[in-house]
């Protein structure tokens, strides 16, 4: 990878929370609760599967009985999330992978231990919605695996929500990769961990693989204008 640990350290940091904006409010426990009971609405599996297929595949938070590679047909991964906190911050948004609509994703199904399905939901809940309303909600998708298709959740972005995106150039992610940062770190840290993370488990997403090399390019390009700056 072009995008390295070495690479990543110069750029991290921490910046403050600056909370949720003003026209959004964070999810109580009875939000969380009420996610969990929607979601068993919708569909009530004797087994819970889940489709990682960014941050969830290197840092998932909880504990799995197996794991599978799968495909999602009709979704992709993508930065299309912008978010103002975590690794943002409202002067400097960060984007966020999501699933988003049309394409092949490949990622990790996880059949999450325990029998206790709408704690496992509550749990998830708490992990991956941030805020009221939200814009990476929680849906059941068809996904496939080499011992037979599954039904799994996972978290997809809304094309109205308003964190929305939408489609952006590699190398306007890639600016903001390499330079935003929130209470949780930097978004080149997450690019890095989830695109590496990826490679270890054999899957290489063509647009990410490209993404990491601009990453590193601004990187870089940002290094030598600063030490430029300060030589003159």
């Amino acid at each position: 990878m072009d995008l390295t640990e070495a690479l990543v350290t110069l750029v991290e940091r921490t910046e403050p929370d600056p909370g949720p904006d003003p026209d959004t409010r964070e999810l109580t426990e009875d939000d969380y609760e009420q996610a969990a009971d929607e979601i068993l609405r919708v569909h009530r599996p004797d087994a819970l599967w889940v489709f990682a297929y960014g941050s969830l595949i290197w840092n998932p938070e909880f504990e799995f009985m197996e794991q599978r590679r799968a495909v999602a047909h009709g979704w992709h991964r993508s930065f299309c999330l912008k978010l103002t906190r975590w690794r943002g911050t409202r002067a400097l948004p960060a984007l966020m992978l999501a699933l988003d609509r049309g394409g092949t994703c490949i990622g990790i199904a996880y059949k999450i231990a325990g029998d206790d399905i709408r704690k496992s939901l509550v749990d998830l809940a708490r992990r991956e919605l941030d805020a009221i309303p939200a814009t990476n909600v929680p849906r059941w998708i068809n996904i496939s695996t080499a011992e037979g298709p599954l039904k799994a959740l996972a978290f997809i972005a809304l094309p109205n929500g308003r964190a929305y995106a939408g489609r952006l150039p590699l190398n306007e992610v890639a600016a903001v990769l390499a330079r935003a940062a929130g209470h949780w770190g930097s978004s080149a840290r997450y690019a890095f961990n989830t695109i590496s993370s990826l490679e270890k488990s054999g899957i290489r997403d063509r647009n990410l693989w490209k993404l990491q090399k601009l990453v590193a390019a601004e990187i870089r390009q940002s290094v030598e204008n600063s030490t430029r700056r300060l030589t003159e």
